[in-house]
Formats: structure tokens, C-alpha cells, sequence
């Protein structure tokens, strides 16, 4: 089948189910140290959801930055519709996807000037497979992919497009035209993977769930495979092990490793549960670090902090070994992946408890209570870990094997709880947070916010 360019394009200028939702979408936000198998890592850039793998931002001309006084509000602009993916950064462009109206009637994708947040341009096109928008289902989760060519975007009622960096439409596909319905509980938050000049959708759908290798230029396919006939709202990671790159699928009791050149599968893994949200995080030599959370397909044979940890896929005669090299004893992870950074590997569990390990052995260094629970992706930069709390807290430490925090900030004020009342599970989310130009892009479902590093 041939996908032909699409020149149209229309302009306009200038939150009980709750839980089960918000891991369905926060799992977009995971994080580790290493770039994958993608080149397409800019070096002042976020070119994807957790940048790849690649987290680590690092400003060597300052170095010694003093983060009790370094963030710098320069624009907080409230956004159209509602979104649930992270921004992305190319240049002087910062974009988010978003979906409006009561049955999400349309899907948007926004670019807007880093310098000021003012609206660059905005591209909306009918929802194909239009849903009630409620507290249960994903709102623009998948997040994009971009290069210096452009961005694609996929929703998840199946509209696939990809637009230059002007706005203009490059192609447009309706997969759910294509394949059939997407049939999901709470929709899909599986974001896009990319190399140089292709990207990867996983659609693990409740009947013939599948993955595409679609050429990024044409939006044409070059093979389809089989999904993992599981449960999951984590994105396909690509692996590098050995010569060779796995686009890696994580889905509740099982992960598989998928040939990138024809999307044959390579090996399976079983010895795994609750791995429903975390994406597998690169860290190089064919390992990366896997999440798993309590209550989300544990087996019951085991301990929900074995299936935390280190795994190894290692090269054989006859095919592929896959191990852990090291497992949790106690740490659990929840919506986000796990995350490494200078030999300390760091989880966050469901409750927002910090278990930092060491990467190389495992052993426990530590935990600590964050100021809430997480449901987005940490970052480093500059030394300190970011940790983008779920309640709006920006919490910051230092790396190392000893917990110290650095510095706090709220990204918007919360209301306490009435009297005689805990805290409500629900209100606003903040989604993620990346590191880029120099900055810190904050995203709530309604808003963007720009922090300068001074």
C-alpha cells in the first residue's frame, strides 16, 4: 500500500478507576542514562518521549550552578484542549500534542516559540474513532518523535501524522481504518520510538494487537509484526546488544526482543510481572533497567521487587539469553521506569518512596520519601536529579550514594484538603518535565511552563 503526502492543513492561531487511568498515561514518563540504538538525539534538543533513553542534559559552562536560586519562571502559557504527553523540543520550536471536545472530536499538535511561548502555528484534524473524555480514559498520551525533517504524531484512536517544522502536512494515516478498531479499556499511551529514518508504533489492542516500522518520509510501511497479546501502557524501547539493536516491548508477565530489519522476534522473557507501565531504560552492553509495580499482573509466586532490577540480553550460538543480572529486594517501581545515573540506579514505588541501588551490584544505598508520589519522568542535569512529583513539586537532589536534596519548587500552588479530609487522588497532574536550551519545560494536561536555568 502507498501513503501519498497530504498538503491540506488547518490552522487557528491566537482527572475506583482514577488510579488505573493514571497509570495508563504516566507510564510515558520513565527515564535512564544512556542514548539507545537512535541517533536522533539532539544535543540541545528533546527529540522524544524520555528523550530516547537518553536523560542526562548536562551544561558544562556551568557547572557549579546554585539550583537554591537557578530556576527562573520566563512563561507559563495555559494550553488548548488537554494532553498527557511530553513536549518535545527542536531548536527554537516546543511542541505538545492535545486532544478537545467532550468525545475528544479533535486531535491538535501545537508548536510555540521557546522565547517567548507565543503560538507558532497549530494543526487540528477530526478525531477518526471519537471517545468520551473522562477520567478513564488517555487524552493525547502517546508522545511524538521529531527530527531536523519534522514531527510525527500518533493518538490513540489511530490518527498518524507527520507535519514539517512549519506546520506543513508531510502524510496522514488512519491506522484504525487500516487494521480495524482499536479496542482498548483505557486507550493506548504506548509513544513513538525512532532511528534516523524510521519510527515504531506499538498498538497492543485487545484483538490483534500489532507493530509498525514505518519509513518517517513516506509514513509507508516496511513491516508489521505481532504484539505481545498483553496488557501495557509502555513504549517500545530500542536496545542496543552487541552490533545490533532489539526494539524491546514490555507488557504484563512478558518482554520480547524484536528484530529491527524485519520485526521477527528474537527472544521472549517470561520471568517477569507487574511490568505494566515502566519502559525499559538503555544502559548499554545489551543491559537496560526494568520497573515493575505491585497489583498489575504479579503472578503471586513472587515478590513484586524481583521483577525490579538489571536485565541482560546476551548474544548465544543458537540465539539470545535474557537475565537478570541483579533484582530488588525491596523496591518497587510505579508509572515511571527506573532510572540510572553516575553507578546509582534509582526507583520510585507507588507511594513516592526513593530507593536509589548500586547499578553495578544492586545493593540498596538508600530510600526516601519524595513529596509525593511520581508520575513523571526524572531528569539530570548539571549533577542533580530532577524529580517531577505528581502534586507539582519539582524536587531536586544531588547524585550520589547518600540522599541529599538540593532544592524544592512548585510549579503551581495546591489547595490543602477540607477539614477532617485526606488529600483527593485526583486534580491536576504534572505529566513531564525535559530538559533543553538551557531550560526546564513543565507540562500539566493544561499547561506549559518554561523555567530558565539562570
Amino acid at each position: 500500500m502507498t501513503y501519498f503526502p497530504i498538503n491540506t492543513l488547518h490552522r487557528e492561531r491566537p482527572i475506583a478507576c482514577r488510579v488505573l487511568l493514571q497509570l495508563i498515561v504516566v507510564c510515558l514518563f520513565g527515564f535512564s542514562l544512556l542514548n539507545n540504538g537512535s541517533s536522533v538525539i539532539a544535543a540541545d534538543g528533546w527529540t522524544s518521549f524520555q528523550n530516547g533513553g537518553s536523560i542526562i542534559k548536562e551544561q558544562t559552562n556551568k557547572p557549579n550552578i546554585q539550583w537554591k536560586q537557578s530556576l527562573k519562571p520566563i512563561w507559563r502559557i495555559a494550553t488548548k484542549g488537554y494532553g498527557q504527553s511530553s513536549p518535545l523540543v527542536w531548536k527554537n520550536h516546543v511542541y505538545i500534542s492535545f486532544v478537545l471536545g467532550d468525545n475528544k472530536e479533535q486531535c491538535g499538535l501545537a508548536a510555540y516559540d521557546i522565547t517567548d511561548g507565543k503560538l507558532l502555528w497549530e494543526v487540528l484534524e477530526p478525531n477518526p474513532s471519537p471517545r468520551e473524555s473522562n477520567v478513564y480514559v488517555s487524552k493525547a498520551a502517546p508522545s511524538p518523535v521529531l527530527d531536523e525533517n519534522g514531527i510525527v504524531v500518533l493518538f490513540e484512536e489511530g490518527l498518524l501524522f507527520s507535519c514539517d517544522h512549519s506546520g506543513k502536512k508531510r502524510w496522514q494515516r488512519n491506522l484504525n481504518e487500516e487494521y480495524g478498531a482499536i479496542e482498548t479499556n483505557h486507550g493506548i499511551a504506548s509513544s513513538l520510538e525512532q532511528d534516523d529514518k524510521h519510527i515504531y508504533v506499538w498498538i497492543e489492542a485487545k484483538t490483534n494487537p500489532y507493530v509498525l516500522k514505518i519509513d518517517k518520509q513516506t509514513g509507508g510501511n516496511k513491516w508489521k509484526a505481532e504484539g505481545l497479546g498483553t496488557t501495557t501502557w509502555a513504549s517500545p524501547r530500542l536496545i542496543p546488544v552487541g552490533d545490533q539493536t532489539h526494539l524491546v516491548l514490555s507488557g504484563i508477565g512478558k518482554l520480547a526482543g524484536l528484530d529491527i530489519e524485519n520485526g521477527d522476534r528474537l527472544w521472549e522473557f517470561d520471568k517477569i510481572s507487574g511490568n505494566s507501565t515502566p519502559t525499559p531504560m538503555p544502559l548499554g552492553n545489551g543491559r537496560f533497567l526494568m520497573g515493575a509495580t505491585t497489583g498489575s499482573g504479579n503472578n503471586g509466586t513472587t515478590k513484586a521487587s524481583d521483577s525490579n532490577g538489571v536485565i541482560e540480553i546476551s548474544p548465544i550460538e543458537s540465539g539470545y539469553t535474557v537475565k537478570y543480572v541483579w533484582q530488588c529486594k525491596r523496591a518497587t517501581s510505579s508509572f515511571g521506569s527506573p532510572v540510572a545515573h553516575a553507578n546509582v540506579a534509582y526507583f520510585v514505588n507507588r507511594t513516592g518512596i526513593l530507593f536509589a541501588h548500586d547499578l553495578t551490584s544492586g545493593k540498596e544505598l538508600y530510600s526516601q520519601r519524595l513529596s509525593s508520589s511520581m508520575w513523571a519522568t526524572p531528569i539530570v542535569a548539571n549533577g542533580v536529579l530532577i524529580f517531577p512529583c505528581k502534586d507539582g513539586t519539582l524536587q531536586i537532589i544531588s547524585a550520589g550514594r547518600e540522599f541529599k536534596q538540593v532544592a524544592k519548587y512548585a510549579v503551581w500552588e495546591t489547595e490543602p484538603p477540607a477539614d477532617g479530609k485526606g488529600p483527593s487522588f485526583g486534580g491536576p497532574v504534572l505529566y513531564a518535565a525535559i530538559h533543553s536550551n538551557q531550560s526546564l519545560f513543565v507540562r500539566r494536561g493544561d499547561l506549559l511552563v518554561r523555567y530558565k536555568l539562570k
